[in-house]
């Protein structure tokens, strides 16, 4: 007799080294046999735990000399079987906004948007990053190319940027606007931060093609501004003067 006629047959063997490990009232009817070659094959039994719908009772067997040996008993998912998400790595979960107080998320050991700070300025004509690398002065890393075209990118792209619908009704941009503080650096052509206390975006990095209605130089319309009252036709609100005699 054929290993693969051998562990077809051991349905009732199967079955009973389920019983080992679980109550004989989850395991349901059988499914199949899967062949898994080299005197090795696989019976799988309907799963009737509770929470495990979808699931199969999945008994590994192997047949040698007409000898059946039970190798290992697992639950299997099914097509329908309510199973946990891919695993995602917390780097790649992690989105702005939720670190907590505490909580450490440090920069990747080749993140590209960081350089040395001694090649900073590679780009130009400056020799102050070999004196830099020399006596070790300044913050050891500082924001590559990449790293800042990815900031502007993100900064112009988002709430303060001139897309908004904030900006789309604004009176005025940010870049004519009293309250904006000048940024230094590479990015202070493009971006500065907001100084009104009763904007949205109060202490925030805002484009200079973004905008509110607390501009420095918003008015209101004359509609909508106190109008002055024409004098009474009869004058209610003096005493009459009286020539006494």
């Amino acid at each position: 007799m054929s290993s693969e006629t051998t562990l077809t047959a051991a349905v009732d063997l199967a079955r009973q080294a389920i019983g080992d490990v679980a109550e004989a009232a989850w395991v349901g009817d059988h499914l199949r046999f899967v062949d898994d070659g080299d005197g090795l094959g696989t019976h799988l039994f309907a799963s009737l735990q509770p929470g495990y719908r979808g699931w199969a009772w999945g008994v590994s067997l192997s047949a040698l000399d007409d000898a059946v040996t039970v190798n290992d008993v697992v639950l299997l998912p099914g097509d329908d079987a309510l199973v946990a998400p891919a695993w995602t790595p917390y780097r790649e979960r992690i989105q702005p906004g939720d670190l907590s107080p505490g909580d450490i998320l440090p920069p990747e050991d080749d993140d590209v948007r960081l350089v040395p700070s001694w090649s900073e300025g590679d780009h130009l004509e400056t020799v102050d990053r070999y004196f830099a690398r020399e006596v070790g002065l300044g913050r050891p890393w500082v924001l590559s190319l990449e790293g800042r075209d990815q900031a502007a990118q993100r900064w112009h792209e988002g709430d303060q940027g001139p897309e908004s619908p904030l900006a789309q009704q604004a009176p005025g941009s940010c870049h004519s606007c009293g309250f904006l503080v000048s940024l230094a650096g590479p990015l202070a052509d493009t971006f500065g931060v907001c100084a009104n206390g009763m904007a949205n975006d109060d202490g925030r990095v805002v484009a200079f093609t973004h905008g509110c209605g607390a501009h420095s130089g918003a008015r209101l319309s004359r509609a909508a501004s106190p109008q002055e009252l024409p004098p009474p036709v009869f004058d209610t609100l003096t005493n009459d003067e009286i020539e006494a005699r």
